[in-house]
């Protein structure tokens, strides 16, 4: 039973924060600045969750930090995700052999 509870209780909380911006706001009325930031608040979320796993990844912070920038660097250039990722982990794999 408290289990039970404890899902209904953290289902409600989850649903109320995505209901209330449709329910209430409507898109198109928002001001162009705040529609424009809003824009960016997804990446922003992904950085933040991203960014102190890869200082983590490995023993040595410096490869790391390297790996970061190197996914960065083929991102920013447009490759998929998947090139972006495998390209971080061969860095790491040949600073290690280094």
């Amino acid at each position: 039973m408290n289990l039970w509870v404890i899902i209904i209780g953290m289902a409600i909380v989850t649903y109320i924060p995505r209901m209330v911006p449709l329910v209430f706001f409507d898109p198109k009325k928002l001001p162009q600045p705040v529609q424009a930031t809003l824009k960016n608040v997804p990446y922003a979320a992904l950085g933040a969750l991203i960014f102190p796993g890869i200082l983590v990844a490995t023993d040595q912070m410096w490869m790391a930090i390297t790996a970061g920038i190197v996914a960065g660097v083929f991102a920013y250039f447009g490759s998929s995700l998947l090139i972006v990722v495998i390209a971080s982990i061969v860095t790491v794999l040949l600073l290690t052999l280094i």
